[in-house]
């Protein structure tokens, strides 16, 4: 019988979190459910555990499915592992250190049977225990992308959601690339939508694992999967700097006919430097674009399941 809701729930070095996880869910979600715990390459003793819950706590109405990974493949790839592998009709991605609380899990489920919605968003009121370097940079990336992107992404939310199986269907199907930025597909594939606003919750244990580095690589594949801005940067400083010399130029012609020639060393000098330093700048961005291209072009899986336990 089809499951009336999926639990995805990326886990990462997560094994002190994942007992008090499971029984919160049986607590606060009361539904028959289908839990798809991924282990996306944890280093501790998470699969381990994950295994003795299911042989201990699994029961009809709380199914566990585990799918576990051969390293390390990273959060939007757990994810997606997850929704291919669910079977529910709606399915909810959450993060395993209870920092989204299950119960808001159900209430979104709730909305979306109440009010036939497609997506809701879990959106975040505060940020708990988040340091002043993480919100600046979060605050700098999300008004960069929405500066030049033609979507919009809210700061508020992250891989907090609820599809639909429809909605699911679509994005396991249909979107092929290897840098998958799922937020921001969720966020943007259209479809009725809602929202509901939740206080994050405490981490139970340990610390996030997600460094500035991590953050930074997801921007990056963000930023290069929603706009083509950075691209056209080249043109526009092209054209720039051809005005700039052409001022230049008549300004050196006009000196030299008055008979005051500048001696022009350090404005060369200056011009050239700082037109070669915005040239590897372009050839940067273009070969960040021309990177992704390749990646995407060597079709390799975006993960490897080690093994399935159903």
């Amino acid at each position: 019988m089809k499951p009336e809701l999926t639990i995805v729930i990326s886990v990462y070095n997560e094994e002190e979190n994942l007992v008090q996880l499971l029984k919160v869910i049986k607590t606060d979600i009361p539904v028959s459910k289908e839990l798809i715990f991924v282990n996306d390459g944890s280093t501790d003793n998470s699969f381990d555990v994950l295994r003795d819950l299911k042989a201990k706590e699994e029961t009809p109405d709380t199914r566990i499915k585990l799918v576990n990974f051969s390293k390390n493949f990273g959060h939007e790839a757990a994810m997606l592992a997850g929704l291919k592998h669910s079977t529910g009709k709606f399915i909810v991605c959450m993060d395993a250190d209870l920092q989204h609380p299950p119960a808001v899990a159900y209430l979104m489920y709730r909305k979306a049977v109440n009010e036939g919605k497609e997506i809701i968003l879990a959106k975040r009121k505060s940020r708990r225990n988040t340091g002043i370097t993480k919100k600046l940079t979060t605050w700098i990336f999300y008004k960069f992308i929405n500066l030049i992107s033609p979507f919009k992404f809210d700061p508020a939310v992250s891989d907090f959601f609820l599809v639909t199986e429809k909605v699911k269907n679509i994005i396991t199907g249909q979107f092929t690339e290897s840098n998958l930025f799922l937020r921001g597909i969720i966020q943007n594939i259209g479809f009725e939508k809602d929202f509901v606003e939740y206080e994050e919750g405490e981490r139970f244990t340990g610390k996030s694992n997600y460094s500035l580095t991590k953050l930074f690589i997801l921007s990056m594949e963000a930023i290069v999967s929603y706009s083509k801005l950075p691209l056209y940067l080249s043109i526009y400083l092209g054209l720039g700097f051809g005005l700039l010399a052409f001022v230049v130029a008549i300004y050196s012609v006009v000196m030299k006919f008055v008979g005051n020639t500048p001696p022009g060393y350090t404005t060369i000098v200056v011009l050239v430097s700082f037109m070669a330093s915005i040239l590897f700048l372009v050839l940067g961005i273009m070969g960040i674009y021309i990177g992704f291209i390749f990646e995407e072009q060597k079709k390799r899986p975006v993960y490897i399941e080690k093994e399935v336990i159903e």
